[in-house]
This record gives structure tokens, C-alpha cells and sequence, in this order.
């Protein structure tokens, strides 16, 4: 038998109980054993919850118990989350999280200290939700030189951009229905502003290089800067903006990631990826192009993520199985300096300013009148700094990349 400890009781924590204790037959048969759930850890009280006979709360009870084998992190951040984990781990026990932010920031750190202890750090739901994208990566697509990742990472901003698209709700409108209806948080910071998004593409990209990357060396740029008029004038071209997280492996193999919006192609499939849904690309140098589709976020959808690592950690008792990759460091990554990409600007202009100062690009209309601006596609690759330097001294609303 296999005793778990939770820590946390929140959407996600809850769902984990909810699936280990609702599926008991099939998960002791996939794991090869009985899997119990014994403890949950959390500071509120639960007089009224089917557990409420496995609550603690203090730690402590956990770490000294030789019975528990693993430990589900859903306390969420870099603080707390970090001192259990360490000590989960320090006592023997393998971890098992859903926590982006501890992930992203120090699992380097924990998947070494999982690997001189010889327990298991998993986090398959830390990207993705329940969508299969961790364990794929590092096993199914072993045998690829991954050359590039990038995907809708986050829900809560796919589903105010499609709203935007599809209801011509302004941003802020937009958001609020999305805190409405409980995708976004109360302070939404976190999703619209990129740093969710940000996270995850930190952690695909350590298992994709091999090298650890962290967030301060991802530059991101979040939703809050698109305007109904960049919806018009990118629908104008056949395209919808989405906000992408990117890891592209450079010559050098330094990786240059970051987060931004960018206009994509109607016909490319991530276009058709709407609501809260998420969608993750993978180009390898054997594979191609694959990618994974499915719903980023929720209670339920994560916690079947969480569980599934799991089992299989159960099903391995005794055998180390971590993931790990290289420290990172300052030549780790290489910023979007030298980046080129096509652009959308739009810009305080005349059309003929437009055209003068980037040849050959492709002039916008939009349903309504312009308002003394203009917008345009480019034809030619330009890094940003190129680009901002053709259009020095005009008033730029807007420069987004565009996905080709």
C-alpha cells in the first residue's frame, strides 16, 4: 500500500482527494497497489468534508511519518510550497506538484535534491493542466533535437481574447465576464500581464535545452495592450491574435524565449484553439510538427494530471524516476534581440508614411474609420529594434509579431 499526504485544499487539492478516493479500483489496478490517501494538510477547518477525519496542520505530522511515500504540492507559490517540498523531500518522500511558480523558479534545485535522495519530483500538471505535455516531451519525443516550442499556455487570457474576437468586447468587458464566470482571479495580474504563461514556457524549455532558464530571462508582454481596432485590423488579414509562449533553440544553443501576442494565421490550427482552452506545438528535427490540445486548467482536468504521476510513482516504489536537466546561468538564454519575425503595427501615420518607411508592406483596413492612424503587415523579417527604428519619431500604438 501507498500513503499519499496533500498538502492544500484548495480547487486543485480537493479534486486530487476527489479523484484518488472516487477511483480507487482502477487506480489500484493501473498502479499495482492500493493507494491511500491519509493525510491533507491545511490551516482552515473542514467540519463538513467526507476527509475531515485526514485533516492536519502542521507539517510535521507528515514529514515524520514513515508511512507516507508521497506528497501532493497544490499550496501554490515559492515560499511555503518550497520549505515542504524541500523537506518532503529531504525525508525520503516524493513529491508530486501542480505548482508552475515553484517549477519554473527552483526545479533545478528539487529535481536534484529528488535525484540525491532517490525519490521522484514530478509535475506533469504544472503546464498544461491535464493535457499530457511533460511526460511526452521527455520520453515520447526523446529520440528529437527539439527545435522550437510555443502554444496558448494560458486560458484565462485565450478566453478574453476570444471574446474580443468573436463578441467585440473590449478588454476590460471581456475580463470581466472571465472573473465572472471564475477563469480569472480577483487580481488578474498574473495571466493577463504574462507571467503564468511565462512559467510554463520556462518549464517546457528545461526538459526541451536541457538547461535550466528562469523567468527573469524570459522577456513577456501580456494582453492588456490589445485594442478592439488590432482585432479589426488583424481580422482584415486573415488573422487572430493569440498570446504565445515561444522556446527557440538559437545556433549557438542558447534559447530565446519569451512571451508576447502575435498574429496568427486563420488557417493555422492554434487560430481555431478558443475559450480556455490551451494548445501546445512541438517541432522536432524527426517528428515535425505535433501538437497537444485540451483544456489548461480546472479542477477536475488537473487534478487527473496530478494523480496520474501519481500512480506513477507508485507503480515505480523504489526506483528513481526524476526528471533533471542542466543548470542555467547567464549564457542560457539569449533574449529576442536578435529575433525576426514579420510585424502588425499600427501606428499614428498617414498610409503613405506607413508604406515609405517599411516597403513592400501590406496596408489594413478595419471596419471603422482609422482615426488618423494606420496599420500594416511588414514583408520583410526585422528584429524589434529594426523595426522600431523605421518607424522612429511616429506615435506606435501597436507592434505585435506575426507567427509564420
Amino acid at each position: 500500500m501507498v500513503n499519499v499526504a496533500i498538502l492544500g485544499f484548495g480547487t486543485v487539492g480537493s479534486g486530487v482527494a476527489e479523484v484518488l478516493t472516487g477511483h480507487e479500483g482502477s487506480i489500484e489496478r493501473k498502479a499495482g497497489g492500493l493507494i491511500r490517501l491519509k493525510y491533507i494538510l491545511d490551516v482552515r477547518d473542514f467540519p463538513d468534508s467526507p476527509f475531515a477525519d485526514r485533516f492536519v496542520k502542521d507539517f510535521a505530522v507528515i514529514e515524520s511519518d514513515p508511512e507516507v511515500d508521497i506528497v501532493v504540492e497544490t499550496i501554490g507559490g515559492a515560499s511555503i510550497a518550497l520549505e515542504f517540498t524541500r523537506r518532503a523531500l529531504e525525508a525520503g518522500k516524493s513529491v508530486v506538484t501542480s505548482n508552475k511558480e515553484l517549477v519554473a523558479t527552483c526545479g533545478y534545485e528539487l529535481t536534484q535534491l529528488a535525484r540525491e535522495k532517490g525519490v521522484c519530483y514530478l509535475f506533469e500538471a504544472s503546464v498544461g493542466g491535464g493535457i499530457p505535455i511533460i511526460r511526452p516531451l521527455s520520453q515520447c519525443l526523446a529520440a528529437n533535437e527539439i527545435l522550437e516550442i510555443y502554444g496558448i499556455l494560458n486560458g484565462t487570457t485565450n478566453y478574453i481574447l476570444t471574446r474580443m474576437i468573436r463578441a467585440g468586447l473590449t478588454f476590460d468587458a471581456a475580463l470581466a465576464e472571465a472573473q465572472e464566470k471564475g477563469y480569472a482571479e480577483r487580481d488578474p495580474s498574473a495571466d493577463v500581464d504574462g507571467h503564468d504563461a511565462c512559467r510554463k514556457i520556462c518549464i517546457l524549455a528545461d526538459i526541451a535545452f536541457g538547461r535550466h532558464i528562469s523567468p527573469d530571462q524570459v522577456p513577456t508582454q501580456g494582453i492588456t495592450g490589445v485594442t478592439l481596432a488590432d482585432v479589426d485590423y488583424a481580422e482584415s488579414a486573415g488573422k487572430k491574435i493569440k498570446l504565445l509562449g515561444r522556446a527557440i533553440r538559437g545556433e549557438d544553443g542558447r534559447v530565446c524565449a519569451y512571451v508576447a501576442p502575435h498574429l496568427v494565421d486563420q488557417s493555422d490550427p492554434l487560430a481555431g484553439v478558443e475559450d480556455v482552452f490551451n494548445a501546445i506545438s512541438v517541432r522536432g528535427d524527426a517528428i515535425g510538427d505535433v501538437m497537444f490540445y485540451g483544456r489548461g486548467a480546472g479542477k477536475l482536468p488537473t487534478a487527473s494530471a496530478v494523480v496520474a504521476d501519481v500512480i506513477d510513482v507508485a507503480r515505480n516504489m523504489g526506483h528513481r524516476k526524476a526528471l533533471s536537466w542542466e543548470p542555467g546561468g547567464p549564457d542560457a538564454a539569449c533574449g529576442t534581440d536578435g529575433l525576426k519575425s514579420r510585424w502588425y503595427v499600427r501606428a499614428e501615420a498617414a498610409a503613405d508614411e506607413l508604406r515609405a518607411r517599411l516597403p513592400g508592406c501590406k496596408l489594413l483596413a478595419r471596419r471603422e474609420s482609422g482615426g488618423g492612424e494606420a496599420a500594416c503587415l511588414t514583408e520583410e523579417e526585422l528584429t524589434r529594434g529594426q523595426m522600431e527604428e523605421r518607424l522612429a519619431g511616429l506615435n506606435l500604438r501597436s507592434a505585435l509579431r506575426v507567427l509564420d
